[in-house]
């Protein structure tokens, strides 16, 4: 494989960190353009200093002058803020890691993709808000877009690009979370520790709730649609608890397809790292005879009516996955603080969902503005319930 340079847009965050973890592995075919970070200037300058970075950029244009010091005499330049991002995403790496967080990811990624390269994308906020934009953007400058989250990796690993209209359906898997089995009363007064004590994956507050709700399956539904050529309604979930099998495809033949591997997410990174090659990996070894067993069931949308919500957002289009995507996470962040119940979460977003009925965003910009007010359509709804 010919040496890459790389960009990694949200370098200190457990998906940055992996990345890097499996870029120092293979020093010799990896050039790191640009790394960025948020407020993490002492995580930014050391892996900065570590990889020979080009140029590192803190989101906070506040912290420079300290970024600026922690770099000095090492020959890394420092940026900062809005611009300083947008410089990094911008930078014509050949492979840029697109993982900064939420709506804030939005720009840099569409950055990203206007500059051509090849986009390992782990925002889900990019596809889910503002999926359109951004495909229409990648087809434009002929950027190749590749799925970081598993499930997604798991489905292109699988997918026969070259002939989709042979593909039945893709089957996304689902943990089911930590409250698969609970009887619905139980979920009305489960806690925010119970919540985000996922059984099979080490995550984020937020996204560790998302998978009690299966809001993550609603997204990565959204997600499905916009980076495969199949139709809404030839997407499927199935609850699988063990989250061996990442995704499945299934082919007109009756031929079904699956992606097994461990729940490291260096696995789908290394894929989209290596891409169209494979490179090893430190992870575990997948051991099917200790496994024994794997498990399949119909999600229950009674007790998870995020997936509903989902489809429903995915369905009306427009910017309804925006508003979709910003109510749940306020109603999250809510629950997190003991604001409203576990159950209310879903009634937040459906509620801002009724509510809320702009046109269709053209622009990333008005993504933004729509993100903006849906989020405070949603504050006002979380604020009845807690009072």
């Amino acid at each position: 494989m010919n040496r890459r340079t790389i960009t990694i847009l949200g370098a200190t965050g457990s998906v940055g960190h992996s990345t890097l973890d499996l870029i120092a592995r293979n020093r010799d075919l990896y050039e790191i353009v640009a790394l960025t970070a948020y407020k993490d200037v002492a995580g930014l300058a050391e892996l900065a200093i570590r990889f020979g970075a080009r140029l590192a950029v803190i989101g906070d244009p506040l912290l420079l002058d300290p970024l600026k010091d922690a770099l000095a005499g090492t020959g890394v330049e420092a940026a900062a803020g809005e611009t300083g991002i947008d410089e990094a995403a911008a930078s014509g790496a050949n492979w840029t890691m697109a993982a900064i967080v939420g709506t804030a990811g939005l720009k840099p990624v569409m950055r990203a993709l206007e500059g051509g390269g090849t986009v390992a994308l782990a925002n889900k906020e990019a596809l889910v808000s503002a999926g359109a934009l951004m495909t229409g953007a990648a087809r434009a400058s002929g950027a190749t877009l590749l799925p970081v989250d598993s499930e997604h990796n798991a489905v292109f690993q699988c997918f026969d690009r070259a002939r989709p209209a042979s593909v039945r359906r893709i089957i996304l898997t689902a943990s089911g979370g930590p409250f698969r089995t609970w009887p619905i009363e139980r979920m009305r007064a489960a806690t925010a520790a119970e919540a985000v004590a996922h059984p099979n994956w080490s995550m984020g507050a937020k996204i560790s709730v998302d998978s009690a709700t299966l809001m993550n399956k609603g997204l990565e539904l959204i997600e499905a649609f916009h980076l495969f050529p199949v139709g809404a309604d030839a997407i499927d979930i199935v609850v699988h608890p063990q989250s061996v099998i990442h995704s499945l495809v299934e082919y007109v033949d009756g031929s079904v397809l699956a992606q097994l591997g461990p729940p490291d997410m260096r696995v789908p990174i290394a894929h989209t790292l290596a891409w169209p090659e494979r490179m090893e990996t430190p992870c575990e070894r997948l051991d099917l005879v200790a496994i024994g067993a794997l498990d399949f069931e119909a999600p229950d949308l009674a007790r998870f009516p995020a997936l509903g919500l989902a489809r429903q957002a995915l369905s009306q289009a427009g910017a309804k996955p925006a508003i979709l995507n910003a109510a749940n996470e306020i109603g999250v962040a809510s629950f997190l603080e003991s604001g409203v119940g576990f159950l209310d979460i879903a009634a937040v977003v459906g509620t801002v969902l009724d509510l809320y009925d702009p046109p269709a965003p053209t622009s990333i910009d008005e993504v933004l503005e729509i993100d903006r007010e849906a989020r405070r359509v949603a504050a006002e709804v979380t604020g009845k319930i807690r009072n």
